[in-house]
């Protein structure tokens, strides 16, 4: 059987999780202390026009390094400006060379709700990304059975945090709706390949019901395609690579949010 990246990072991460025993009643009782989040999927819902995700990424598994030495503070600043209605930031040490440091340091250097952008395994996972400061999580229902898709989403609802439950075709929008997600993306990646469908979206999109906040994720490349996405419904775009690539990170979210 062929080992896809996705394999491999599934398997560190859970390997990761096996090995932590910190005791998880603790540290959800201690998540019981912090601030309010600041309402990630309210901040998508209610922006006027195209919502942008604006993502701090440093590499990829598929394209390597994309920009190593970003100051996530500046970063996060230069977005804000650009009108980012929230933030991703990758924080898998390994594969995606983040870290829990910069999603604090990007979420601290504005007022942007930030998701913790990572491979979510455990329970453990979920109450982590509270306890650093992200005000989202995000879940794959690829990398999840469906018992672990329900407690996980339930138990970010109980910490307080939006959960963006991230699928790739019908049948993964069904599971999604199944733990009552109301914060659902389309990736357009997939997720054995790497490779980018950018019709992903716009087939996926007939799926979404109404009530239902719509991400597409991955193959933004500009404002016409963030136009198409518009038109097929979607709230807002999550992008990465893009951005990060951007000689002026504030101008092109801007001509994003224009589209």
């Amino acid at each position: 059987m062929v080992t896809t990246y996705l394999d491999k990072i599934l398997e560190a991460h859970r390997r990761t999780a096996r090995a932590d025993t910190r005791p998880l009643d603790r540290l959800i009782e201690a998540c019981g202390e912090l601030d309010a989040t600041r309402g990630f999927r309210d901040a998508l819902a209610t922006v006027d026009g195209l919502g942008v995700i604006a993502e701090i990424k440093r590499r990829s598994p598929s394209k390597g390094a994309l920009r190593p030495d970003l100051d996530p503070a500046d970063w996060a600043r230069s977005y804000e400006s650009g009108g980012a209605t929230a933030m991703s930031v990758l924080t898998d040490v390994d594969h995606f060379g983040g870290s829990p440091d910069d999603l604090r340091a990007a979420r601290h250097a504005t007022s942007l709700p930030v998701i913790r952008k990572d491979f979510t395994v455990s329970a453990h996972d979920v109450v982590d990304a509270r306890r650093m400061g992200a005000d989202a999580v995000l879940l794959i229902v690829a990398a999840l059975d469906d018992a672990e898709l329900a407690d996980f989403h339930q138990l970010a609802v109980e910490l307080g945090l939006d959960a963006l439950v991230e699928t790739h075709d019908e049948a993964e929008v069904e599971r999604a709706l199944n733990v009552g997600a109301t914060l659902v993306g389309v990736n357009q990646r997939d997720l054995v390949t790497f490779e980018v469908d950018t019709d992903r979206a716009v087939r996926v999109a007939a799926a979404l019901p109404d009530g239902v906040v719509r991400v597409a994720e991955s193959g933004v490349q500009g404002a016409d395609d963030a136009g198409v996405l518009r038109r097929a419904g979607y709230h807002a775009v999550l992008v990465g690579e893009t951005l990060v690539r951007a000689g002026d990170p504030a101008e092109a979210t801007r001509a994003l949010r224009a589209a």
